[in-house]
């Protein structure tokens, strides 16, 4: 497999430096050059180029067939969907099973005070195809909720709003039931 005319950033995430978006970044803040010029989103690199960030040549290696690896976790509450915790706390990643030469890589995030089932890869391009909205793929969520939920409220959430990479919605809202203030809805 060769990594002639590849995107700069696919080859700097998979060469582990980052992640593609980070790159993007790194790219962005002029902190990435090829062949001693700075490089621009965009630029395409070959096995012969000479790619540093920061100043640091990275190393590029050609990899053999790559084994795409697709892991589901059972993600407790307390636990942060960060590579670092500055705080010291808790992560996803502390408790995943290392793999040789390569970083686990989250399909989506969850908040330290939600429970439930993610998805890691080691396949940067499988990731972003789970989780950009352009590819519309559904996920479903058991979601509790304090307070009543309205009419209003349900045609309000099934209507959406515009965000900067596309339309978010519920399709569905289904209530499951609760007592009280406490309600369970599958969305």
């Amino acid at each position: 497999m060769s990594i002639q005319g590849e995107k700069l950033q696919k080859v700097l995430a998979r060469a582990g430096v980052g992640s593609r978006r980070e790159m993007e970044k790194y790219i962005d803040a002029n902190r990435v050059s090829v062949n001693g010029k700075v490089a621009k989103l965009g630029d395409r690199v070959e096995e012969t180029d000479l790619i540093r960030v920061d100043g640091h040549t990275v190393k590029i290696e050609e990899k053999a067939e790559r084994i795409c690896r697709v892991i589901m976790y059972n993600k407790p509450e307390g636990e942060l969907c960060t590579r670092k915790d500055p705080e010291g706390r808790r992560t996803v990643f502390d408790r995943l099973p290392r793999v040789d030469g390569e970083r686990w890589i989250a399909v989506g995030r969850l908040d330290i005070n939600t429970a439930g089932l993610m998805l890691f890869t080691n396949d940067g391009e499988l990731a972003n195809r789970l989780m950009h909205p352009s590819y519309e793929v559904e996920r479903e969520y058991s979601a509790r909720v304090f307070g009543e939920v309205t009419a209003e409220t349900i045609k309000n959430l099934t209507k959406g709003v515009e965000l900067e990479d596309g339309m978010a919605k519920f399709l569905n809202i289904k209530p499951l039931g609760g007592e009280g203030i406490n309600r369970w809805y599958n969305v």
